[in-house]
């Protein structure tokens, strides 16, 4: 079976992004709300993938949602495990991390 083109698509994105290409798992559920990307990552790679107040996360739901829509299709982003992105060696600011925190519940629809 061949791949759909939006975990081609989000694969290729994230691969690019993270230390650890090898670690990424994309899971592709379809219901009557549309598709669901379920993304894995290492944990070390949370804070790549997410970006600075979750302006990387939301480039790639762009795209994804452009793909969607030439597809007739809602795609959403699941990031399970997001809430502990943050090493125990990074020295952020809560507000940064609140607002991480924020992004990610709002990708978890």
């Amino acid at each position: 079976m061949e791949t759909p083109s939006d975990v081609m698509v989000l694969e290729t994105i994230v691969k690019s992004i993270v230390a650890k290409p090898e670690a990424v798992k994309i899971d592709r559920t379809v219901d009557e709300r549309g598709v669901l990307l379920t993304l894995n990552v290492d944990p070390s790679d949370m804070g790549h993938l997410i970006g600075r107040q979750g302006v990387t996360i939301q480039a790639i739901r762009t795209i994804l949602r452009i793909i969607g829509a030439r597809n007739q299709a809602r795609i959403n982003i699941k990031i399970p495990g997001g809430e502990g992105h943050m090493s125990s060696g990074q020295n952020a600011p809560d507000r940064n991390g609140s607002e991480v925190d924020k992004a990610l519940d709002d990708l978890q629809l």
